[in-house]
């Protein structure tokens, strides 16, 4: 899961989407999404999944589309919950607990962010 401090709002990618047990909203949403390298994306809908986040879990409106990581974790969910992002530590914070932000390079972390997928 990527956190994405310069995407608006989180997203799930399509096959995942699919995996959940949350009833996807198939609306087209009155938003259009524009990736990292400016290319154009379509949002097939929305849903409201839980998000855990080291030891807690959000309930959040995901948006569903054709994207390149699995999730991206966007301001709306790190404003809504009250994270923080610090850099400098290379973690997310809300309240006293702290989640280590890692590369693709690190192995193993204790704690991490995912959307939890449910058998249908």
């Amino acid at each position: 899961m990527l956190v994405g401090t310069g995407a608006n709002i989180t997203l799930l990618r399509t096959d995942l989407a699919k995996k959940l047990k949350e009833q996807l909203i198939y609306e087209t949403p009155n938003i259009s999404l524009n990736t990292a390298t400016g290319e154009k994306a379509e949002i097939h809908g929305k849903l409201d999944a839980s998000i855990e986040c080291g030891s807690r879990k959000f309930k959040h409106r995901i948006y569903v589309a054709d994207i390149t990581d699995p999730c991206i974790l966007g301001l709306d969910f790190l404003q809504k919950f009250n994270f923080t992002v610090d850099l400098e530590k290379n973690e997310i914070r809300t309240g006293e607990e702290e989640i280590p932000l890692f590369s693709t390079s690190v192995q193993q972390h204790s704690k991490s962010c995912f959307v939890l997928a449910k058998e249908k």
